[in-house]
């Protein structure tokens, strides 16, 4: 359909009429009456004449080119198929610095994965340029092929990935080495194509990176491993220090958002056998807002989390990776973030970050959990003194 605006004529199909029917745009309201038929003269009756008023205005063809910045288009109206506009406090400046290069140069010659990359973070610029000694990644084991495919995740997909490559936990743990940082995250594609879905690849690059440096505290983003809680066990004893698992949305947008195989039932039972397993470990979950989530489902998330005992929570703005991925449906604003702040500091989590940058794994929410792990590790050792 094609239209030239003010002057020519819309020409289109009228349900119910043979022929094309000749509309003219009417521009200042926006709507369309009927002129003529090419295949009749005969007039048109009242239920066509109706359709055809209920039709696309002058408005729905010039909406995309001129998108008010108002704070109600930053909600996805019912029927949009438009992207919403970003709004100001999303944009980020482009990654640089020397910090930044070496830090890519160092996985590449390793050939280790980012998540940061593969994901397209928008923190990247500020966690991987943040100086000597602060600069932090968030490290992707077994390769960069998911064997699951979430709407919301632009990491790739397949069946059957290459095998993990048995030197990984010795590179990763060579290359933390070289990055000289004292707080590192793992995390890792979904491997259900290996019988215990890669738990004990996880666990054995703990080991190796604790068995360099004793003092590094490690964080582990896994999956569910398809429920199975021997291989959350296997993680959870490692001797890494926080275990993080995402739920990722609320539990009726499941469905909608992530792969048919994980659940949110699912993921809170690998946080909350994370933490039977291991009780002095630091449990963490992450969910994504503006997935046309309401505020009693988040709500009722966040409970559900402390339910099962998780200590921090970060909640950040969902943004369409490619335009293959799942719309934004709203884009939250700096004013809700932090209410949602306060609601999970009244829950009790010991840490809530809470901004529409914020991610899972984010190095302003690493500086805060140092100081959580050591006071904890401190207090364990207090109290295994005192007992002996």
């Amino acid at each position: 359909m094609a239209c030239r605006l003010f002057s020519a004529p819309l020409r289109g199909v009228v349900p119910g009429l043979k022929g094309d029917v000749v509309l003219s745009v009417r521009p200042l309201l926006g709507s369309v009456s009927p002129l003529s038929t090419t295949s009749t003269q005969a007039a048109l009756t009242l239920e066509q004449r109706d359709k055809i008023a209920a039709g696309p205005g002058l408005e729905d063809f010039i909406r995309e080119h001129n998108y008010p910045d108002e704070p109600e288009h930053l909600r996805r109206k019912k029927g949009e198929r438009t992207r919403l506009r970003l709004p100001p406090w999303l944009t980020v400046p482009v990654p640089s610095g020397s910090d930044y290069t070496r830090l890519k140069k160092s996985l590449r010659k390793l050939k280790l994965s980012s998540v940061c990359e593969e994901a397209r973070c928008p923190n990247i610029g500020e966690c991987w340029g943040g100086g000597e000694g602060t600069a932090t990644a968030t490290i992707m084991l077994m390769g960069d092929t998911c064997t699951r495919g979430c709407r919301f995740c632009s990491v790739k997909t397949a069946r059957a990935p290459p095998p993990p490559d048995p030197n990984e936990p010795q590179n990763t743990a060579e290359a933390i080495a070289e990055w000289g940082v004292d707080y590192v995250v793992l995390t890792s594609v979904d491997r259900d194509d290996l019988p215990d879905g890669g738990a004990k690849h996880f666990a054995d690059t703990v080991r190796e990176l604790k068995r360099r440096k004793p003092s590094i505290l490690v964080e582990c983003l896994t999956p569910d491993f398809r429920g199975d809680l021997t291989g959350v066990a296997e993680v959870a004893s490692s001797g890494l220090n926080v275990y993080a698992h995402n739920i990722e949305t609320v539990e009726d947008l499941q469905w909608l958002v992530r792969d048919p195989r994980a659940n949110f039932r699912q993921s809170l039972a690998v946080l909350e056998h994370a933490k039977k397993v291991t009780p002095d470990l630091v449990t963490k979950s992450s969910i994504m807002l503006g997935m046309g989530e309401t505020d009693g489902q988040i709500l009722q998330a966040l409970k559900d989390l402390r339910m099962a005992g998780v200590d921090c929570v970060t909640l950040g703005q969902y943004m369409q990776p490619t335009k293959r991925h799942m719309k934004v449906s709203q884009y939250v604003t700096p004013e809700k973030y932090d209410f949602w702040k306060k609601v999970g500091d009244d829950l009790g989590f010991v840490y809530t970050a809470s901004g529409a940058l914020v991610r899972s794994s984010y190095k302003a929410g690493e500086l805060f959990l140092t100081n959580v792990v050591r006071a904890r590790q401190e207090k364990h050792q207090s109290q295994a003194s005192g007992d002996s």
